[in-house]
């Protein structure tokens, strides 16, 4: 029963993580006032939560509960996997950084670089990966 609830748990974590990561690139603007910054950065507040929930749950399921921690560490699939879910994170550090550097500045607009838009939408298509070789991996593809 337990792997049910981890399994659940994660699952929900990904959908929480694509639907703030939506969210943030919906609110994006050329320019934004620092009051719609403070929100983005709730908004990617929530988005680091969750990332922390399907982080906690997958590595329960990895070495807790579930089938036996061999039947991932021994599959290329689940490492591709790992290694998107990795750099979405690292691709998320500058819009982190750059929400929560303007969302308290005194001008009136600030404006949003373009990298910011890019690496959001470089993570929405690499999150948009992961469930696609989860669901190969739940098939056996990529065990050795």
């Amino acid at each position: 029963m337990d792997d049910i609830f981890f399994r659940y748990l994660h699952f929900i974590g990904m959908m929480a993580l694509m639907a703030t990561l939506v969210a943030e690139h919906l609110l994006l603007a050329p320019t934004m006032t620092p009051a719609e910054l403070k929100r983005l950065a709730r908004i990617d507040t929530i988005f680091g939560l969750s990332a922390l929930v399907v982080l906690a749950a997958g590595l329960t399921l990895w070495f807790g509960v579930g089938k036996p921690a061999v039947f991932y560490s021994h599959n290329w699939v689940f490492h591709l996997k790992i290694t998107l879910f990795v750099l979405a994170a690292l691709l998320s550090i500058y819009p982190t950084l750059f929400y929560r550097k303007h969302r308290n500045s005194s001008a009136e607009t600030v404006a949003m670089p373009k990298v910011v838009v890019m690496l959001i939408r470089t993570e929405l298509l690499l999150l948009l990966v992961i469930p696609l070789l989860a669901v190969l991996m739940a098939k056996g593809i990529g065990l050795s």
